[in-house]
């Protein structure tokens, strides 16, 4: 499950904890990046019936994209200069370009 909150001004205090993303939807998450336009990617596992792949999320926690994969890729990252999404497996990285950056 992915949790999101109201952050207070100081930086620091959390409030309005609602659920954003259920893993019962979509399967395993983990390797979490936000992107410029505040969109969430997520590897996401959906068992041996579904694909694996990054998993996109809008602000809303509607699931708006899914790069498939032929491989676990726990481990994603934004780099580059030209708008590239870098996913690593446990022996390979894969590179794709996407219309947006990550947010730092």
């Amino acid at each position: 499950m992915i949790w999101s909150y109201d952050i207070a001004k100081d930086g620091f205090t959390l409030s309005s904890k609602k659920a954003l993303v259920t893993a019962d939807d979509n399967g395993g998450l983990d390797s979490f990046r936000e992107d410029v336009d505040g969109n969430l990617w997520s590897w996401g596992s959906s068992g041996a019936a579904g694909p694996n792949g990054v998993k996109i999320f809008n602000k809303d926690g509607k699931a708006i994209g899914l790069i498939k994969l032929p491989e676990r890729c726990p481990n994603l990252v934004f780099g580059g200069k030209k708008n590239r999404l870098y996913m690593a497996s446990s022996h390979l990285v894969y590179a794709i370009y996407v219309e947006t950056r990550g947010a730092v």
